[in-house]
């Protein structure tokens, strides 16, 4: 059967990788005033976002998920075209976009109990969520059937890892996304977090002194996954995902990629900007590394 590959507006891939998947994006909204919001990307560009994000940090953006409506508009599209539906969402530990779309299921199935439509979890977000609706699009382009792939995603997003720093701590502490204390301690310090995003929770990974010294850190903690799990990095793909700062970003990437390639791993690294999505929970100067297993290696 025929399938059609969905994702949340989370997964921050560029347009032209949209087209070579022929994925459908369903965006997020954002909002700076908690009344009136915007469609990223179709209203609201990232850069936009930013831009009022640095010039006015004391106001904190707000997200909101696609609504219900949304997803089931999508879904009933393409099961009419006798297409099955494969919707992969943001880790509903940040987000209730999984929530939603699963409730959209539920109610088209009401209408139309034929139809076939999976929701995954990716247990991801912004690089690693982009990284994984890559590898459903390759699986889709060798013709492995829908239900092979559900079952390889399923398997495949247990291996997503993003490390990653911030500029300060402030959007998370505002956000609840960590403790009070941490968020007092880094800016009463000058300190620089550490953070992995694993199973879909953020979690705290050391910090750093410098902006500099801080990013070098999270090579390492990508480094240190792979020498701690024994998992083969020849076997996953890559990512850089970088926030407001493009020239920071494009440096950060292109030591990335060259340490990947001295390693011998991969010859590819993915770069992209992060969305307003995951800017709103981790300000505008995030900037990490994301990491998947590749989906060929559960053919």
């Amino acid at each position: 059967m025929k399938y059609q590959i969905i994702s949340d507006g989370c997964c921050d891939l560029t347009q032209d990788i949209i087209d070579q998947y022929q994925l459908r994006i369903i965006p997020f909204y954002v909002s700076f005033d908690a009344e009136n919001y915007y469609k990223e990307i179709e209203e609201i560009g990232i850069r936009q976002v930013y831009q009022r994000m640095v010039e006015e940090p004391d106001v904190y953006p707000k997200t909101s998920l696609p609504s219900m409506q949304d997803y089931i508009d999508a879904f009933e599209e393409y099961h009419e075209q006798g297409m099955a539906v494969l919707c992969i969402c943001f880790t509903p530990a940040l987000s209730g976009s999984y929530n939603c779309a699963c409730n959209a299921r539920d109610i088209v199935l009401d209408d139309y109990p034929d139809a076939q439509i999976t929701v995954i979890n990716s247990e991801a977000a912004t690089v690693s969520q982009a990284l994984m609706v890559i590898e459903a699009g390759k699986l889709q382009q060798k013709g492995v059937s829908y239900e092979e792939c559900v079952r390889i995603l399923e398997d495949m997003k247990k291996t997503n890892r993003i490390f990653f720093t911030v500029g300060n701590t402030d959007y998370l502490q505002h956000g609840g996304r960590i403790g009070r204390l941490a968020g007092v301690a880094s800016s009463a310090l000058s300190l620089k977090p550490l953070i992995t995003l694993i199973d879909g929770e953020i979690t705290p990974s050391g910090i750093g002194r410098s902006r500099k010294k801080t990013m070098n850190k999270v090579i390492e903690l990508m480094q240190n996954h792979f020498k701690d799990s024994g998992e083969d990095p020849k076997k996953y793909e890559f990512a850089v995902g970088f926030g407001y700062d493009v020239e920071e970003g494009s440096a950060f990437y292109e030591k990335v990629k060259a340490e990947i390639i001295e390693h011998g791993w991969s010859d590819h690294v993915l770069k992209t900007q992060i969305g307003a999505t995951i800017a709103v929970h981790t300000g505008p100067h995030a900037i990490g590394i994301g990491i998947i297993k590749k989906g060929e290696e559960y053919l």
